[in-house]
């Protein structure tokens, strides 16, 4: 007889705390994806459901609830984490149990754990890319500002070797800031940007604090035509949180925007909001969360078990169709390759593809064994337009 099971699946995102606007979406992203796996006939038949707790954005409620999910829930993959700091505190849980966890976020890279998959971009499909536009259209002098925690200090890291291979670059300042910066706090940093004129600031800002950020940089009367943000972290839910005046001409560097033209991209986002409505906004870490449970469902049904050791090699190798293009999990790194692209905020506050997007992914290099410059180059010249 047919197993009719459901089959829990365990989805780690918070909805409150300092980065609840992204995350509910990373979480919405799979609630919506389950949704749909579930009405095409589930997994064989069998259900997906759901096990959906709130860690409030803290490190040690990640570790105790991935906890609580395997050993009272039955869960053996679980989609989750946005900050690193609470990727790092689930991966010994998951190991220790040996489970699978989806990580549907940009990353700092130089990470390897044969129990994650990596689906959001790793340095060589971001930070390369931003390097690369800023310094060739603004300049090199660069003001770093981050959150203090993991990835921005990491990030900033890899940004510097970038920026002083370039002729003339400099790092005039790295500044972090707590999760829960006011923009009293911002206004002292914006201040100290302006006396030192960088040609552009490369913002690691996440959360809360980001609309802060950028709220204050406008308040200073700062143009961002002239100095732009180039940011890793600050996507189109940021965007609305702080609204179009204050994102106007600043840049992001991700695999993913809302604007991709694609039919099957604008027909998802239709899809999602006639679920869901306005307020859950899609963004680079809500189509990697998106597209990471319907990737597991392919590979489960190919599988035919979701635990570890079935499921693990039917996982690795996969391709899918994604909205930014196709893309494929390394069978060796256990990253994804994806398609990079920067993008401008138009009046809008919609982003306006400037560089990338073209139909090859870049393959993933966690630990940057290979320098990416000149493969970006050849891509960037292949598909750039600039927007005015």
């Amino acid at each position: 007889m047919a197993n009719t099971d459901p089959i829990p699946v365990g989805v780690l995102f918070s909805t409150s705390g300092a980065t609840a606007t992204i995350e509910r979406s990373q979480a919405f992203a799979t609630f919506f994806a389950i949704d749909e796996i579930n009405a095409a006939g589930g997994i064989h038949g069998r259900e997906l459901v759901p096990v959906h707790y709130d860690p409030q954005g803290m490190p040690q409620q990640y570790q105790l609830l991935a906890e609580r999910m395997i050993r009272e829930d039955g869960v053996n993959v679980i989609f989750g984490c946005y900050l690193s700091s609470t990727r790092k505190a689930v991966i010994p849980v998951v190991e220790k149990w040996r489970k699978l966890l989806f990580y549907p976020t940009p990353y700092e890279g130089f990470e390897f754990s044969p129990h994650v998959i990596y689906t959001g971009a790793a340095p060589n499909q971001n930070s390369a890319q931003l390097a690369d536009y800023m310094t060739r259209h603004f300049g090199a002098r660069v003001y770093m500002i981050g959150c203090d925690y993991i990835y921005p200090y990491e990030s900033n890291r890899i940004m510097s070797d970038f920026i002083l291979e370039v002729p003339g670059g400099k790092k005039l300042a790295e500044r972090y800031v707590p999760l829960t910066a006011t923009e009293k706090d911002f206004l002292a940093v914006v201040k100290d940007i302006k006396a030192k004129a960088p040609d552009f600031v490369f913002s690691t800002v996440v959360g809360q604090a980001t609309q802060r950020l950028y709220q204050a940089y406008a308040e200073l009367g700062m143009d961002a035509l002239q100095t732009p943000i180039a940011s890793l972290t600050t996507s189109e839910a940021e965007v609305a949180e702080m609204g179009a005046a204050a994102a106007q001409g600043h840049l992001t560097s991700a695999p993913y925007f809302q604007s991709i033209a694609s039919a099957a991209n604008q027909a998802c986002i239709a899809r999602f909001q006639q679920q869901y409505g306005p307020d859950i906004v899609p963004n680079m870490a809500w189509e990697a969360a998106y597209f990471q449970t319907q990737l597991f469902a392919e590979a489960m049904r190919a599988a035919g078990s979701d635990q570890y050791d079935v499921l693990l090699p039917h996982v690795l190798g996969r391709e899918f169709e994604a909205l930014q293009g196709r893309i494929a999990i390394d069978a060796g790194n256990h990253h994804t390759s994806l398609h990079p692209r920067i993008a401008r905020v138009n009046a809008s506050g919609q982003f306006e593809i400037i560089a990338g997007g073209g139909t090859q992914a870049v393959m993933p290099d966690p630990y940057l064994v290979t320098h990416p410059g000149a493969s970006w180059n050849n891509l960037a010249q292949a598909t750039e337009y600039r927007v005015g």
